[in-house]
């Protein structure tokens, strides 16, 4: 049969179907922030940490409210163990950062001519911070960020700061997952548009440019990525270099998100422009039961390796595999999703990390056929007291991937 739901009406059509879906949205507020900071210092209390560095970018952000983009210019804040953040920037940004400020503190410039590195030591020797102690460095810095504080500081012990940032960004709050659930929400409905206005000689670029408009319509500020694969392609998890035309019969993978207040969704779906084959089928049905594996062995305390495993011995029965082998799974079941798209902790071998309430995961145990086809069906889930609760339902059926008749 042909697949439910593809190739049913217009691009203007299927645009026209969509509406604003963020009005009634609350970004985080400013107690929040202040309760994050809170969690933040008393991890490093318990832990030795006097103070972390947060840089430019989602940890700033996270933490501050304090919206701003990585340069090669130091910009960022000191957290310390105990006290008030204290923000660092070049003179000539402070008037625009004080407008982008949520929660109150200082910032202290450095004119381009001096080490802002040594106003970073400086700073933390006025907090009382001396030496001896040991500073977390965001983990996202970049090197030469490190390199100079390494440099301008004498007997400071410079540590990776992940195990704060992670410790508190892993555990998302009742207004973070609302934030997240509408984002999947919105991009959920664009998956079904894009499918509903595909066509034969098509372009995975002209999909893409839907996509945007699409994600756009439902008031989003546009895609925060997306890759659009045609029959061989798909067989890539992440895409080639050359935009593919359809043709009857193509698997079609499609993978995008938005941001709504700056969280992020992030959703593939994979189904066949036409009717499936046996071969495609097969390896849908198979993709769809290693994705509820992992889901179903998502439980409070169990290290997050076991949901890695779920799925792969899953495969293994099928005789796809084993372990990272294709044809098979050649990449880890699931990332931890919030304010970037890829964050803490992972569905992989190896990581012993318990699952508790909070945590969010994208479950996309991808299967790749090489030389043919891959088929990726990736929902996210999010921890509860009482077990895992996706974001969104799993596609149907290879035959009514959006379940518009079941």
């Amino acid at each position: 049969m042909t697949t439910i739901g593809i190739g049913t009406q217009t691009k203007e059509q299927a645009l026209a179907s969509l509406s604003n879906m963020t009005s009634d949205l609350t970004p985080i507020q400013p107690a929040e922030y202040l309760s994050r900071i809170a969690k933040a210092q008393t991890y490093m209390q318990n832990n030795g940490i006097d103070a972390i560095y947060l840089n430019a970018g989602t940890n700033l952000a996270y933490f501050t409210g304090m919206r701003w983009y990585a340069s090669e210019r130091l910009v960022g804040a000191i957290l310390p163990a105990k006290g008030e953040v204290q923000y660092i920037a070049p003179y000539f940004e402070i008037g625009s950062l004080n407008g982008f400020k949520v929660i109150d503190g200082p910032i202290r410039g450095w004119q381009e001519h001096q080490n802002p590195y040594q106003l970073f030591v400086n700073i933390l020797t006025e907090m009382g911070i001396a030496a001896n102690s040991t500073i977390g460095i965001d983990e996202s810095a970049q090197f030469f960020i490190f390199d100079g504080i390494n440099k301008a500081q004498t007997g400071l012990n410079l540590v990776n700061a992940q195990p704060v940032t992670a410790h508190c960004r892993m555990h998302k709050s009742a207004n973070e997952l609302a934030l997240m659930q509408r984002a999947m929400d919105m991009t959920l409905v664009v998956h079904q548009a894009t499918a509903s206005m595909l066509h034969e000689g098509i372009s995975t670029t002209e999909v893409e440019e839907f996509i945007k408009l699409a994600h756009q319509k439902v008031g989003a500020p546009g895609n925060y990525f997306c890759i659009v694969l045609f029959g061989l392609a798909t067989s890539f998890p992440h895409g080639v270099k050359d935009p593919q035309i359809l043709k009857k019969g193509d698997m079609v993978l499609i993978d995008t998100g938005c941001k709504v207040d700056d969280y992020l969704s992030d959703i593939t779906r994979t189904y066949v422009f036409g009717e499936a084959t046996d071969r495609q089928r097969q390896f849908w049905n198979n993709e769809k039961a290693a994705q509820i594996a992992a889901f179903n062995a998502a439980k409070i305390g169990v290290p997050c390796e076991d949901v890695d495993t779920a799925a792969r011995s899953y495969l293994a029965e099928q005789g796809l595999g084993p372990d990272y082998q294709t044809p098979g799974c050649p990449h880890r079941t699931g990332h931890g999703i919030g304010l970037d798209i890829h964050e803490w902790p992972y569905l992989v071998g190896g990581n012993k990390t318990p699952l508790a309430a909070g945590m969010c995961f994208s479950n996309e145990p991808m299967l790749v056929i090489p030389d043919e086809f891959g088929v990726r069906l990736e929902d996210h889930f999010y921890m509860t007291d009482s077990g895992a609760k996706w974001f969104t339902e799993p596609s149907h059926s290879i035959d009514d991937p959006f379940g518009l008749q079941k």
